[in-house]
């Protein structure tokens, strides 16, 4: 019963996310809120920069890679000189090379992989100075980019989308920042630890035995993590660790950060193109795919764990808690652990390596539909819009008429355009995945054998082409292969989604409406919600169903059932 109650309460404060933030982002991006003028102002001066100066999609997309470029190589020479910079207490070694590339792509992407621990490898400055920071503006790029679209949605024969430099300027200044400080001071009230002193040595005379504790600017690194929808934390365990998410009041926290932004989106888009009804489909969709994940997640871990079960140790009348936190048990972990992998956050409250199979398979299953439920800040959004002009192409050709989305026609252009950013993820993740298990580098990853071990280096590749970073645990990837590859597939993952999607974005600002007839197919109703998701499902069922069942589908009938 309380967790029904955590679910209701859940879709009540995302219900006046939805309403609020959603109308307070239309009012950041449209130039109305300026209470952080004395700090936005000299930033454009700073910049040489005209805030009333706007862009062509190929000078937007330009200076998002060259800014994601900068970002890259200064959070990798400060992973490689930490030893030599402040703020390092424990006295750690400069990150090596092919890690210290893996972390910064890892991070500058959104992604947030993490092939390292954290309270062992990481200063504090390089927590700070370097993966934060990336936490803030990686989140702004995401929304940037979502806005840009929508603005190439709700325009007609304009030849810019908005300006780059003023819309991550205005995300982090307005949105992101404001309401990380609230929730960090949250989060430090409730035992998240926020301190620059070190690891403190703590000895017990009963025992003998003396153990040091790591501690660490943790609490305002937890707020953006889960707003940001980034999810690399602190500690190695991340939200299992009780410095990260001391109470389960934190753990509502968190949750409810992950979903706000992304949720909020969808009524941001059916404001700025006038149909709060277009937004409210999208939001829908996006539920309902959310909701189907999270009830295969949670039943699944309500079960009995098969071998603890074969084995006759104990009678488990918890459900699976083989890696959970007892604190949080495990239905409060399959909620919070769906939420990160329907999101592009990542963020863990318990270890999905230990989930069972079908379980583990609800956890894959929202990154394998393309993460659009909700998605990432901004991703999730332009993501399923992707979905939406190929939907409404194939709704086009079942009643014979030139499809048109939001009164623009969609032609030949847009549908490639809209192809290429949806089947990037897909495409990278099955082939990395297929060179990991035909080389010995690959194969030497998995701490399991047999289908789990697939799955492991399954979901490995699937979370980081999705930008998400949660991981199958039991994958040791602080390897020269795996950090290589990973870091590639978080470029593509990210870039060769975002530059489609800002094409799109031009030259649909370019268009005209069409006005609408009695012929047209209406992509604000049940109609087109219920279309939306059959094309969701079946891209990545087809794309990704026989990998599954390779996978966690041959593991859970190993166990004798399905279900």
């Amino acid at each position: 019963m309380g967790y029904l109650w955590t679910i209701v309460a859940l879709v009540a404060v995302l219900a006046l996310a939805w309403r609020f933030l959603g109308s307070y982002l239309v009012a950041v991006y449209e130039g109305r809120v300026h209470f952080l003028g004395w700090i936005e102002r000299p930033v454009y001066r700073a910049l040489s920069l005209d805030p009333e100066a706007e862009q062509t999609w190929q000078r937007y997309a330009g200076a998002l890679v060259v800014f994601s470029g900068v970002a890259i190589l200064l959070t990798y020479l400060i992973l490689r000189i930490q030893g030599s910079l402040p703020f390092n207490p424990q006295h750690l070694a400069g990150v090596s090379p092919a890690l210290s590339w893996n972390t910064a792509v890892s991070f500058v992407t959104n992604t947030n992989w993490q092939n390292y621990a954290g309270e062992t490898t990481m200063s504090y400055l390089s927590q700070m100075a370097a993966l934060t920071v990336q936490q803030f503006v990686s989140a702004a790029v995401g929304i940037a980019v979502a806005v840009a679209l929508i603005r190439g949605l709700s325009r007609k024969g304009s030849r810019t989308i908005g300006n780059f430099w003023v819309d991550l300027v205005r995300g982090t200044l307005y949105v992101l920042v404001p309401i990380a400080f609230i929730s960090g001071i949250a989060f430090v009230a409730q035992g998240a630890v926020q301190t620059l002193a070190g690891p403190v040595t703590v000895h017990d005379a009963l025992t003998g035995v003396t153990q040091v504790i790591p501690r660490g600017p943790v609490g305002f690194m937890e707020s953006i993590k889960q707003l940001g929808t980034n999810g690399g934390g602190f500690f190695n365990a991340n939200g299992a660790h009780p410095f990260e998410d001391p109470t389960a009041l934190t753990l509502f926290l968190s949750i409810s950060l992950i979903l706000c932004i992304p949720v909020a989106l969808t009524y941001t888009f059916g404001k700025m193109v006038g149909s709060l009804r277009q937004g409210f489909a999208l939001l829908m969709a996006m539920a309902i795919i959310f909701a189907a994940c999270l009830a295969v997640t949670s039943y699944a871990e309500a079960q009995p764990n098969p071998a603890v079960a074969a084995a006759h140790v104990v009678h488990q009348r918890s459900g699976n808690m083989q890696g959970k936190e007892a604190r949080f048990g495990p239905m409060p972990t399959s909620l919070y652990d769906v939420t990160a992998t329907q999101t592009s956050t990542g963020a863990v409250a318990g270890a999905n390596d230990s989930f069972t199979p079908i379980g583990g398979l609800g956890l894959m299953a929202g990154m394998m539909l393309g993460e659009v439920s909700p998605g990432g800040v901004g991703s999730g959004l332009y993501t399923i819009l992707l979905f939406a002009l190929i939907t409404v192409f194939l709704g086009g050709l079942m009643i014979g008429r030139t499809p048109e989305y939001l009164g623009k026609k969609i032609q030949a252009r847009e549908v490639k355009l809209a192809a290429l950013g949806v089947l990037v993820m897909p495409i990278t993740a099955l082939v990395l995945t297929a060179l990991a298990m035909s080389l010995h580098a690959g194969r030497a990853g998995p701490s399991n054998l047999g289908p789990h071990g697939f799955s492991e280096i399954l979901y490995a590749f699937t979370s980081q082409a999705n930008n998400n970073g949660s991981a199958f645990a039991g994958l040791a990837g602080n390897s020269a292969f795996y950090n290589v590859t990973g870091g590639i597939a978080m470029l593509l993952g990210r870039f060769a989604i975002i530059v489609p999607v800002l094409a799109l974005a031009g030259t649909l600002a370019a268009k005209n409406v069409v006005p609408s007839s009695s012929g047209t197919f209406r992509t604000d109703a049940p109609l087109f919600t219920g279309l939306l998701i059959g094309v969701i499902v079946i891209v990545g069922g087809l794309t990704f169903f026989p990998a599954v069942s390779l996978g966690p589908i041959v593991e859970q009938l190993s166990h004798g059932r399905l279900f």
